[in-house]
């Protein structure tokens, strides 16, 4: 495995599970060294660049929980499936919007193998009172 730090688990889960050669990521919420660094919901009415460091710090932890299971001559080829949640107050209407920086930051990482199929999903709350999770299906 690769030296990447994995993500701390906030409870009886792992950060990531190989199979062949796809691997599917829990959901990472914006936390550094297990400390969560934003808390929700995301706004109405709040510019949505006051949130891309939450999605880029949760979309960077999934990449990690990923790469964490390459072994070391492997690299991620590209990006399957994310699912993109946001804890959205009631007139939050730009989920697409706010899972665009997940996307862009795959994109950046891995280029246009990056982008796959997405869902953005509006829900009430978060572990931790996080105003983002991100999951990801990534293959090698």
């Amino acid at each position: 495995m690769t030296g990447v730090p994995q993500p701390i688990p906030q409870g009886d889960y792992i950060p990531a599970r190989r199979l062949g050669n796809v691997i599917h990521t829990s959901g990472m919420t914006p936390r550094r060294a297990g400390v969560l660094q934003a808390t929700g919901p995301v706004r109405a009415g709040v510019p949505l660049e006051e949130y891309r460091a939450a999605v880029e710090l949760a979309c960077g932890n999934a990449l990690a929980a990923a790469r964490g299971l390459l072994a070391p001559n492997e690299t991620l080829a590209g990006i399957l499936s994310l699912t993109v949640f946001i804890a959205a107050e009631p007139g939050f209407e730009a989920h697409s919007k706010l899972a665009d920086f997940a996307s862009a930051l795959l994109r950046r990482e891995l280029g246009e193998a990056g982008i796959g199929a997405r869902a953005a999903v509006g829900v009430a709350t978060l572990p931790g009172n996080a105003p983002v999770e991100i999951q990801l299906i990534a293959y090698l």
